[in-house]
């Protein structure tokens, strides 16, 4: 009997391949979520406020970006505009996944949609391409988000007490793993003229604006990639039809 037909018997078999199958991506965002627990309570945030925004936020790049922004005292709206820039991807996650969770009921597609990360994404599409006929592939990608959500309350847990005992440890660079991670993540997605054209338009955008207060230069990266996409894409048709 293949992996797969194992898999497509038993929704607990899906559920734990998942959080196996993200482990290495895990192993990436242990030192990020630990220096975003060690760096909250410098920002202003409380213990509480912290494990909250991990807990009811649960976006890496956004928390850390929310933190420059609360200690630099910028507005509350410029705040949650620039989060929510950053975190449009998302969106185009959601769409990607729309084909193979549009049957499951409300109970399913909230908590999935809650819990979807760019790390939850990449190994829940992989599973959802295959072509086994497994029914509970919807466990798998809850197996794989549930495995980043508890690491990321523990990590920031454990930046907020034992942190809190490193000296300076956001000057220590452990977060270009999570850097690494993401690196690791898109190269494989670069198979197309759009999506080439979105990372690198992006990635210049992000060098040249990176002196904009506020961050706003990650918002202006973030639109000038997607818009360049667009393009990219649109033309392609137009030039083809």
């Amino acid at each position: 009997m293949t992996t797969a037909s194992k898999l497509a018997q038993h929704p607990w078999s899906e559920f734990w391949a998942g959080a196996r199958q993200t482990m290495p991506l895990i192993v990436g965002a242990i030192p990020f979520g630990i220096i975003f627990g060690t760096l909250a309570q410098s920002s202003g945030l409380s213990f509480a406020g912290a494990m909250g925004m991990s807990a009811i936020v649960f976006a890496g790049s956004s928390q850390f970006i929310a933190l420059g922004l609360l200690a630099a005292g910028t507005p509350v709206g410029i705040i949650i505009l620039t989060t929510w820039v950053v975190n449009l991807r998302h969106l185009l996650y959601a769409v990607s996944l729309v084909p193979y969770v549009k049957h499951l009921s409300q109970g399913w597609k909230l908590p999935l949609g809650f819990w979807l990360t760019d790390e939850n994404f990449m190994v829940a599409i992989q599973r959802y391409r295959q072509d086994d006929p497994s029914p509970y592939k919807h466990w798998f990608q809850l197996g794989s988000a549930l495995a980043m959500y508890i690491n990321w309350l523990l990590c920031t847990l454990i930046g907020l007490t034992l942190g809190q005992q490193i000296p300076d440890a956001g000057a220590w660079g452990l977060d270009f793993a999570m850097v690494a991670t993401f690196i690791g993540m898109t190269i494989p997605y670069l198979t197309s003229r759009p999506m080439v054209a979105t990372v690198t338009v992006s990635g210049i955008t992000a060098l040249l604006a990176r002196g904009m207060p506020h961050q706003l230069g990650l918002m202006v990266a973030a639109i000038a990639g997607i818009l360049t996409g667009i393009l990219t894409e649109n033309h392609l048709k137009t030039t083809h039809d």
